[in-house]
């Protein structure tokens, strides 16, 4: 598997920090998460300043890939589009750095954090923005477009725009189903527009997508609880994978919008251009499945833990007239609430390949802990554990036939978590938050060397 890309991923807004450096201006989430007084990512990881540290810290642990996104607040300077060159230099010297140590960059144009200066027009819920993306889009293809050769247009626009426009934990703050389905469409139109102009441009290399997938289960074989995961299939994964794989919206979900929302902003123009512009591949974030069963009572419920053990157990999801999440007592979960179901990545893969025949990345899998990172070295076995059975389904689907081209661990090094903080750890290498943001290996960055090393040889998938 010597072409296999084994790396761990990162957002910008997560890791980076410099907020106020190199003329970058505010996105969305500092305006929110300041205004509310919530842990922010003002610092993080702090990786705008140390990156030659953890991409040469990584091609240690023997990573040859880094998925990373970048800062759109950076790059463009406001709703002119005017391009913030202090910006591009920074990406330029961390792409550099990237394929001075031998690692290849996967780039991810969007991953949420979104300009203030277009959220104060309405973000995602104004067709402008797409327009703006677009923009952005093609300066990142023409100014590392010689050296970046993957590229995902958004990184889980499911999850955003449900989170931000449906739930109401992320920002905008929202809960209107109308905003749901209007914001949600406006981003896969834009992540098409985007393919175009990759694709017009000449530009080399592949682009795609990356997807929140929670392939979906149900607790028995009848009818009604075909319906629901039909239901919750729609839900969680079609409304993403088919419009950008197949180009096609889900018509048996459009009909079940069109009861309740307005769907004229799906012109026939647009609608064409989400047809002609087909990814090239997928990437797929799995952290587990979702199990359902037919809905019974109740109005629409979506919480979703984010604090940990303070409220383990509290998550719940119904989506009236269509499903009920189920949680099967027999599963082990993490202290947010996240089962913990290798076999879902295994059956998910395998799913993927075969109705869409694209290559398939595992753009993120990882576990959320709570650890003391004041020790010489984290002893994160758990997370060792994880890592081995999910790795050991994406080689056993790869040995099956899937086309799967790479693995990336979330995450290379602990971050801010969005409204987890940094008391939710996910790295491979510690940070010392206390203490000058010490960089100290855990455990597990040595097994995924070993892992990595050997070709995944010494998993075990117990």
């Amino acid at each position: 598997m010597n072409d296999f890309l084994w790396g761990g991923a990162t957002a910008s807004y997560q890791c980076e920090g410099g907020w106020q450096e190199g003329g970058r201006v505010e996105s969305m989430w500092d305006v929110y998460l300041h205004e509310n007084h919530l842990e922010n990512g003002d610092v993080a990881s702090d990786h705008y300043h140390r990156f030659r540290e953890d991409i040469r810290m990584m091609k240690e642990g023997g990573q040859n890939s880094y998925r990373f996104s970048l800062a759109w607040p950076r790059i463009i300077k406001n709703r002119e589009g005017e391009v913030n060159q202090e910006g591009v230099d920074f990406y330029n010297r961390l792409i550099d750095a990237c394929l001075e140590y031998g690692i290849t960059p996967m780039v991810t144009i969007f991953h949420w954090d979104l300009p203030q200066y277009l959220e104060e027009k309405g973000g995602w819920l104004n067709r402008d923005t797409c327009v703006a993306y677009t923009h952005y889009a093609k300066v990142c293809f023409d100014r590392f477009g010689d050296r970046v050769k993957l590229w995902a247009t958004f990184n889980e626009p499911r999850y955003y725009t449900n989170s931000g426009y449906l739930i109401g934990n992320y920002p905008p703050g929202h809960q209107d189903i109308q905003e749901t389905v209007t914001a949600s469409y406006y981003m896969m139109l834009a992540s098409a527009m985007a393919v175009e102009v990759f694709r017009t441009g000449g530009y080399d290399g592949q682009i795609g997508i990356v997807h929140s997938f929670s392939p979906v289960y149900t607790t028995d074989t009848s009818v009604e609880s075909a319906i629901a995961r039909r239901f919750a299939d729609n839900f969680y994964n079609n409304w993403i994978l088919d419009t950008a794989a197949i180009g096609e919206i889900p018509g048996d979900l459009l009909g079940e919008l069109k009861k309740t929302c307005d769907l004229s902003m799906m012109t026939p123009e647009d609608l064409a251009v989400i047809r002609q512009n087909r990814v090239d591949y997928l990437g797929l974030n799995y952290y587990a499945r979702v199990m359902v069963k037919p809905y019974e009572s109740g109005e629409t419920t979506l919480i979703v833990n984010n604090q940990g053990k303070k409220a383990k157990g509290t998550s719940q999801t119904i989506i009236k007239g269509w499903f009920e999440q189920v949680r099967p007592e027999s599963s082990r979960y993490t202290e947010w609430d996240t089962e913990i179901f290798p076999e879902g990545l295994y059956e998910g893969i395998r799913q993927v390949w075969n109705k869409y025949h694209l290559p398939i990345y595992i753009t993120e899998n990882g576990i959320g802990l709570y650890e003391d990172t004041s020790v010489k070295r984290v002893e994160d076995d758990d997370r060792i554990e994880f890592m081995d059975m999910h790795i050991a389904a994406v080689l056993k689907a790869k040995e099956g036939g899937c086309d799967v081209r790479g693995y990336y661990a979330w995450s290379p090094f602990d971050l801010y978590s969005w409204k987890n903080g940094t008391e939710k750890r996910y790295g491979l290498v510690a940070i010392d938050y206390e203490n000058g943001l010490e960089r100290r290996p855990k455990k597990s960055y040595y097994w995924y060397k070993d892992v990595i090393e050997t070709d995944g040889k010494h998993i075990t998938g117990k």
